[in-house]
């Protein structure tokens, strides 16, 4: 049993993982009301998106190898001074142009939390529990993606998308006094074997079979993840005429029940079965999210009036996808040292965001705008309308089921390299 400085650890960083893709999430929340005001297409939308991952993905390797080095609390202190910030600052917008720099600010900060909190977490758990405790720092991602949707589309209704912008940034008020009072752990203090030396360099990492697939894993996950953030309330508001409140909410509940479902899933199961054999967690990665492409499918095709089976359809594929994080980046602490941690979940991340995640809110955005003017020309219509828009979203979108079989296959390549890569970072951590 974890004692009260672990637990009290272990909450901080998951309030802040939550704060985290609490305002990330900001841009597909409020997406409508953006467009309208300053009248974009679906691709410039999933430009936005585009953006804000591009910069995440590149800062976070320098970032990453500062997270190595340097003070991981002190780093994630500025971390959160810097995105909320730039979130608050996003809510006096007067441009598109302003809007996409405050974005922009949002990545740079962000880009410290995972590399920084994920090194952190592997220091305060052995690794026979590390699939539990990273799923439930992950629940920060449905958790802070349904608390966006829960508040910021109704505050949007009512007070206008700005003011929603500068709620979103509130509660860096009390997470950061309270990450000031965290005990960060010494490195590889939780290690069988401890690790004092022997380190690979960044060309090593890259010469492990497992990370490729991982990283190939990322960037199918993350593309349906960012492009379901930013245009699953589209979605539900074009296709089944739902306000913005409305959409919000019934996104946020996708969200809340489907990935915590799924976050709490993959901890119990990556804990109890996945130790069993080295590539475990890696089998049951590839075995649930697998199952979540049909279910995509039919909650995407769903027509107008059977808005309960979309929603449903949904939050059981969402929940799947969600049981990728407990499983799979426990696995990445298996196979790298704990003093390079942070630097492998950062070349994770950039590899897989620029690959993968920056793609899924430009292609689908992309996707959409063609088959709505598709679908106008097919209608012999000269005006683009809500009604094309609505089709064309709704088409693009079936690209999430189709990624979702790539990443079951990519899953399963993965783990059956993980265990020759496992006795090789034993072999190292011994010899030292």
């Amino acid at each position: 049993m974890p004692n009260r400085s672990v637990l009290f650890s272990v909450l901080v960083l998951f309030g802040i993982n939550i704060l985290n893709f609490y305002d990330r999430n900001l841009a597909g929340a409020l997406a409508e009301p953006v467009r309208k005001e300053f009248g974009l297409t679906d691709t410039d939308i999933g430009f936005m998106g585009s953006l804000f991952i591009w910069i995440y993905a590149l800062i976070g390797v320098p970032l990453g190898m500062v997270a190595d080095r340097w003070s991981r609390k002190k780093l994630m202190m500025i971390g959160v001074v810097v995105w909320t910030s730039m979130t608050a600052l996003g809510g006096m917008a007067s441009s598109f142009l302003f809007l996409l720099m405050t974005r922009l600010g949002v990545g740079v900060g962000e880009a410290v939390c995972a590399p920084a909190a994920t090194s952190w977490l592997g220091d305060l758990f052995p690794p026979h529990q590390r699939s539990r405790v990273m799923a439930l720092f992950m629940l920060g991602v449905p958790v802070g993606g349904a608390l966006t949707y829960f508040f910021s589309g109704p505050i949007a209704q009512a007070w206008g998308w700005r003011t929603a912008m500068v709620v979103a940034a509130l509660p860096a008020l009390i997470l950061e006094p309270a990450l000031a009072f965290v005990h960060e752990p010494e490195r590889g203090a939780t290690e069988t074997v401890r690790h004092t030396g022997g380190n690979l360099s960044i060309w090593g990492l890259l010469r492990i079979p497992t990370l490729w697939w991982i990283i190939a894993s990322g960037v199918f996950v993350n593309f349906n993840m960012y492009a379901i953030g930013m245009f699953l309330p589209a979605l539900l508001g074009r296709v089944h005429k739902m306000t913005l409140a409305q959409a919000g909410t019934w996104t946020g509940v996708a969200y809340l029940v489907g990935g915590v479902s799924g976050g709490l899933l993959a901890g119990y199961l990556g804990d109890k079965f996945g130790h069993r054999s080295k590539n475990g967690r890696l089998l049951l990665a590839a075995g649930l999210t697998s199952l979540g492409a049909p279910l995509a499918y039919i909650g995407v095709i769903q027509p107008v009036g059977s808005v309960g089976m979309a929603i449903v359809m949904l939050t059981l594929a969402y929940g799947t996808m969600n049981t990728y994080y407990g499983f799979v980046y426990a696995s990445i602490q298996d196979i790298v040292a704990p003093t390079q941690r942070g630097i492998t979940m950062a070349i994770y991340f950039m590899a897989m965001y620029l690959c993968g995640a920056s793609f899924g809110p430009l292609i689908t955005g992309m996707a959409s705008d063609r088959m709505a003017r598709k679908a106008m020309e097919a209608a012999g219509a000269t005006q683009m309308t809500e009604v094309f828009k609505a089709a064309g979203l709704q088409q693009a979108m079936v690209l999430i089921p189709i990624l979702l079989v790539a990443l079951g296959v990519v899953l399963f390549a993965a783990s059956r390299t993980i265990a020759a890569d496992v006795a090789r970072r034993e072999r190292m951590a011994a010899a030292v």
